[in-house]
């Protein structure tokens, strides 16, 4: 049974952000894969700039946080970063165990939010590009589009967003007593 909401999409598309209101809104826990990560071996950087196999290190160490999220028995809103469905095994707990949503915004809104960030996004190297956006976007689509839901969250808000998603979790009758008004 899904128990679980898992919010993919490029970084910088509002995972985190939508995925804390919805928690709110459903009454649940909310994970961050993310810092999940950080929270137990550092910074996403240093994690990169670690070993040499940086990004191979932070992709295990994120599986593992999704793993974690995941076996959770309680229901919860789970935002994983934005290479997690780069993994084939990650694709399929998620499947296994979430209702997965794509919060799909355009690549031209994702170096605007970048820039106005401090947070360095390692794969996108110091000074973002759009070119370098929808280059790592295009090779990550496949794995967004083949998810469960796609809400196109491009110059909406988050409160449009998240209706949109309690919507269709309604529909696809996910039990939670939150949903049952």
């Amino acid at each position: 049974m899904k128990r679980h909401v898992a919010l993919t999409g490029f970084m910088a598309s509002g995972k985190s952000t939508i995925g804390r209101k919805l928690a709110r809104k459903l009454a649940c826990s909310f994970f961050d894969t993310d810092a999940l990560v950080v929270r137990a071996h550092g910074s996403i950087p240093a994690i990169f700039e670690g070993d040499g196999e940086g990004e191979r290190t932070f992709r295990e160490y994120e599986r593992s946080a999704i793993a974690t999220a995941l076996e959770s028995l309680e229901t919860s809103v789970i935002a994983l970063g934005g290479g997690a469905l780069t993994l084939p095994e990650n694709r399929r707990i998620v499947s296994a165990r979430a209702h997965c949503i794509f919060i799909k915004v355009a690549p031209e809104q994702i170096l605007a939010r970048v820039r106005r960030s401090r947070e360095i996004r390692p794969l996108l190297g110091s000074t973002p590009t759009l070119e370098r956006i929808k280059e790592l976007y295009a090779t990550r689509m496949p794995e967004y589009e083949s998810v469960d839901y796609v809400v196109d969250a491009a110059r909406r808000s988050d409160t449009q967003v998240i209706a949109e998603i309690l919507e269709w979790l309604r529909r696809q009758k996910f039990a939670l007593p939150a949903l049952a008004s």
